[in-house]
C-alpha cells in the first residue's frame, strides 16, 4: 500500500534505517513501511487519492498520547511519595519538544527522517516530532505493553538522566522575571506566530525592555514562553545548557 516509501536494497539509508531498530530499540520491525512512514515530515508528503496527503503527523498524534500515559505511569511509579505537582512538572520536562529534540538526535533518530532540506531553519520541532510518531508507529504494531517496554528500558533509562531532571531548575521564566525586578528591567513576552498543523504550535520571544531576545516554539504559549525564557536566562548568564 505503501510502496512508494520503499528504499532501494543495500543502499546506505536502508542500512541506517535497520542498525537503528537492531541498535538502538533492539527489534527488527515488521511493517516497515509503517515506520518510513513516521519518519516521513509534512514537507515531503505524498499525495494520495482525493487529495489526502499521507506523512507522519497522525501517528505523531497518536504517539504523543502514548508517550504521555507512558510517563505518567512510570513517575507515578519511581516517585510514589511525590505530589501531583511535582508529577505534572517532571513529565513536562521529559516530553517537551525541547527534550524529545535531544533524544531523537541523540538517538541518531533524526538521520532517518525524510524532510525538505530547502529551508531546514522552518522545522524547529521536526525531531521531536518524528520521535513521536515512531512511538505510534511501535504502538500500532506491537502494542502498548512492548512500547513501554521500548520507552522506558530502551530510551528513557538509558539515554535520559531522570534524577537530574528532577533537581534541575524549570521555572526558567520566574527566574527571567525576578531578575528584572531585580535589575528594574521589564521582561515580557510576545507570540511571534502561530504554526498550523493538527495541533496548533506557538513560538514565543522574550522581550527585555522591549528589546527581543531568544524565542521557542511549543505546542502550548506557557510552554514555549518556558523554553524561551530558559534560553534568554543561559545565553545572558553563560550557564551551561
Amino acid at each position: 500500500m505503501l510502496g512508494f516509501l520503499h528504499w532501494k536494497k543495500r543502499d546506505k539509508d536502508t542500512e541506517e534505517f535497520y542498525a537503528f531498530f537492531k541498535n538502538i530499540l533492539g527489534f527488527k520491525p515488521r511493517n516497515v513501511d509503517l515506520y518510513k512512514l513516521a519518519f516521513l515530515h509534512k514537507s515531503k508528503s505524498k499525495e494520495m487519492h482525493h487529495g489526502i496527503k499521507l506523512n507522519n503527523e497522525r501517528l505523531e498524534y497518536l504517539g504523543d498520547a502514548v508517550l504521555s500515559a507512558v510517563i505518567a505511569d512510570f513517575l507515578f511509579k519511581k516517585y510514589p511519595y511525590q505530589g501531583e505537582g511535582f508529577l505534572t512538572e517532571m513529565r513536562s520536562k521529559i516530553v517537551s519538544r525541547a527534550n524529545l529534540n535531544r533524544l531523537a538526535q541523540k538517538i541518531g533518530l533524526s538521520r532517518l527522517i525524510r524532510y525538505n532540506r530547502d529551508n531546514p531553519g522552518l522545522y524547529k520541532s521536526i525531531d521531536g516530532d518524528a520521535f513521536e510518531a515512531l512511538v505510534g508507529a511501535i504502538y500500532l504494531e506491537k502494542g502498548y505493553k512492548f512500547t513501554r517496554h521500548i520507552i522506558i528500558d530502551r530510551l528513557v533509562n538509558i539515554y535520559m538522566d531522570i534524577d537530574a531532571l528532577a533537581t534541575s531548575d524549570w521555572n526558567f521564566k520566574s527566574k527571567l522575571i525576578d531578575w528584572g525586578q531585580k535589575e528594574r528591567k521589564k521582561v515580557s513576552f510576545e507570540v511571534v506566530q502561530v504554526i498550523a498543523g493538527h495541533r496548533k504550535q506557538y513560538e514565543t520571544r522574550v522581550l527585555i525592555d522591549g528589546a527581543p531576545h531568544e524565542s521557542a516554539i511549543e505546542f502550548s504559549i506557557k510552554a514555549a514562553e518556558q523554553l524561551a525564557a530558559e534560553k534568554t536566562y543561559k545565553k545572558m548568564f553563560n550557564t551551561p545548557k
